[in-house]
């Protein structure tokens, strides 16, 4: 295992904001680490990185403990949210920093940059001036100086945050090929789960500075460990429900729930798509209090008319009723998950 975290600790304060952690990341994966601010995604990076120091526990690459190790010695690649380029050198310079730390000659160093250069996207851009580059383009530089002195683990801090919508889809998809094309090994941390779930093999979910859920990003969209995990991904749809056989007693009256699903107190996850409109007189009675268009399909909102939370549905833009309707709601089996 190319890194392993063995119950890593940091307090601040006498608060653990890491809070015995254990993770393994192999060699030539992509994990991404994902929570809302303040679950500890960014100190898990800097201890990783050596820029934060444990309170008890074990950073282990290559199966050796780096505790007391700086942070340039542990051979690890770290590119930080504000890219932190230096403004007074050339893109050129920005990207053979690294190299001449490590006294790699010049005319090796000018060739290797040039090299990085074309790989994201910059070809011949050695010297154009940082102040002159936009914000893509700075990306870019920071990760080709990440990259330059080939470290074995790259860690990426909110590595597009700071980027439009479009510009980051654009990236993220260029970063997954670019990551596969070079076999690094990729640790991750990000609050955006569009971006995890597209670069990531395996996606890691923290909550008060512990891990609430590790699996591939397919297995954490389809199956949410818990009720904060489902409603950080943007499910709404959840309540407390008595599962027994294919049905679920819940808020919004007797649900179908998949062959299977565990039995008794537990937690209903009814996803979007799983909430079809139907005549007012064929299904739960409910108002339309919101209609917003998300580009893919327009999301109601929904106000049972009897009590219970509030729904939302996932309906094509022809099929979304207007706010103030009345509708029916009936519930897709196949949508709805039991958390265990």
């Amino acid at each position: 295992m190319l890194l392993s975290l063995r119950a890593a600790t940091v307090r601040f304060g006498g608060r653990a904001v890491l809070d015995a952690v254990d993770l393994d990341v192999a060699e030539h994966e992509v994990v991404c680490v994902l929570g809302p601010s303040g679950s500890g995604k960014s100190t898990l990076l800097r201890a990783v990185a050596g820029l934060q120091p444990l309170d008890s526990g074990q950073v282990l690459l290559d199966g050796r403990d780096h505790r007391g190790v700086p942070a340039h010695r542990r051979g690890v690649g770290l590119m930080f949210q504000d890219h932190q380029l230096f403004p007074q050198r050339d893109v050129g310079a920005n990207v053979a920093f690294g190299l001449r730390m490590h006294r790699v000659a010049k005319g090796e160093r000018d060739a290797e940059v040039g090299k990085l250069l074309e790989l994201v996207g910059l070809p011949g851009a050695a010297r154009r001036a940082v102040a002159g580059l936009s914000g893509g383009e700075q990306q870019r530089v920071a990760l080709a100086r990440a990259l330059a002195p080939r470290p074995r683990l790259l860690m990426l801090d909110e590595p597009l945050g700071q980027l439009d919508r479009s510009l980051r889809e654009r990236l993220v998809v260029e970063l997954r090929e670019l990551f596969d094309r070079l076999g690094t090994t990729v640790l991750a941390v990000t609050h955006d789960q569009g971006e995890a779930f597209a670069l990531a093999d395996r996606v890691v979910v923290m909550r008060d500075g512990r891990i609430a859920q590790s699996g591939t990003p397919l297995e954490v969209w389809q199956r949410p460990a818990d009720a904060f995990v489902a409603r950080f991904l943007g499910f709404d749809n959840v309540a407390p429900a008595t599962v027994a056989g294919t049905a679920a007693d819940s808020p919004w009256g007797k649900v179908p729930v998949p062959d299977g699903s565990p039995q008794g107190s537990r937690t209903l996850l009814v996803r979007p798509a799983g909430v079809r409109l139907v005549a007012a007189e064929a299904g739960l009675p409910c108002t339309v209090t919101t209609r917003t268009f998300r580009g893919t399909h327009v999301a109601v909102g929904l106000l049972p008319r009897d009590g219970g939370p509030r729904l939302e549905a996932a309906c094509a833009l022809r099929d979304a009723p207007e706010p103030g309707a009345g509708v029916g709601v009936a519930f897709d089996a196949a949508e709805i998950v039991v958390l265990d």
